[in-house]
């Protein structure tokens, strides 16, 4: 099967909507409201779905791998925007090395677990 595929956008939950919108939008992504419980979250034409939905098992399971071009401009970037002072719940865990690559983890404030790599 070829899928000759566009793109992928998860769709994402949030313990408190409104606080997740200023997350992402903090971290960076621009917010397009689609409708008022539901807004897609874009960066460099990749991006996800944030819904005003709260399943905790669902939320504590999901995490979300993001390639980034340089992992360790990233991190400088992503620790000097101090979301854990402004976010509770929020925990940036620092760069990794792997067999496979580097990356470096962040709690957003609902519990998912974003992964910013980069691949070897």
């Amino acid at each position: 099967m070829e899928h000759k595929a566009k793109s992928i956008r998860p769709f994402i939950g949030a313990k408190d909507y409104e606080v997740s919108r200023n997350f992402y939008r903090d971290l960076g992504f621009q917010e397009s409201i689609l409708e008022p419980n539901m807004s897609y979250f874009k960066s460099e034409g990749f991006g996800f779905y944030l819904q005003n939905a709260y399943v905790k098992d669902w939320i504590d399971n999901t995490m979300i791998f993001m390639e980034v071009d340089d992992v360790a401009r990233f991190w400088d970037e992503l620790a000097a925007l101090d979301l854990p002072a402004k976010y509770a719940g929020v925990r940036l865990v620092p760069i990794r090395n792997y067999d496979w690559g580097r990356e470096c983890f962040l709690h957003d404030p609902s519990g998912i677990l974003w992964h910013f790599g980069t691949f070897s």
